[in-house]
């Protein structure tokens, strides 16, 4: 890390101002929570509309 400190102020390139990439968490929860509202749509599909 090239951290500085220009005047009591910190100085970063955009590279290490963005370090906080998502990662697998998140992707895992992203496909949980997509795959669980495809599941509730498809119940109450079937519940409501299907004769």
């Amino acid at each position: 890390m090239a951290t500085t400190r220009d005047q009591h102020q910190i100085v970063e390139t955009a590279t290490e101002a963005r370090q906080g990439e998502p990662g697998p968490s998140v992707a895992a929860l992203l496909a949980i929570s997509t795959g669980l509202a495809i599941l509730i749509l498809a119940v109450i599909w079937f519940v409501f509309f299907r004769t």
